[in-house]
């Protein structure tokens, strides 16, 4: 992942060190405001790529996806919900079982060992 200069809306999260690889953690973005996020991070191994999306799974209405199962999908990486099992691609946030339901995805910057997140969506909701 490419370093970049942080200017305003990115927001830090972690450390890198703190992200386990492949599995998810739940964080919170904009807290404390009405605007308050959960979105799930996910590093995946032998990379330095770092995913975030909207830890909110639309099928159950829960906030679970963190704790979902990484897989593959047509080489492309996703979460399946641990609720619904349904699946999600990490890169757009579509679902592949009904792909008219689309998630938020955000995009992640390394600067140094931190990990920052643009609090405005890609994508999705």
């Amino acid at each position: 992942m490419k370093e970049q200069s942080i200017d305003e809306g990115w927001e830090r999260i972690c450390g890198i060190q703190e992200l386990p690889f492949d599995a998810g953690v739940a964080a919170l973005i904009k807290e404390n405001s009405p605007e308050e996020q959960q979105i799930a991070l996910f590093r995946i191994a032998d990379s330095d790529r770092v995913y975030a999306l909207s830890n909110h799974d639309p099928f159950s209405d829960a906030n679970v996806l963190a704790r979902g199962i990484l897989c593959s999908i047509d080489e492309k990486l996703a979460v399946a919900s641990p609720v619904m099992k349904e699946h999600f691609y990490l890169d757009s946030g579509q679902c592949l079982e009904d792909p008219e339901i689309c998630i938020a995805t955000y995009p992640v910057m390394l600067q140094g060992d931190e990990v920052y997140v643009r609090t405005t969506p890609d994508a999705g909701e």
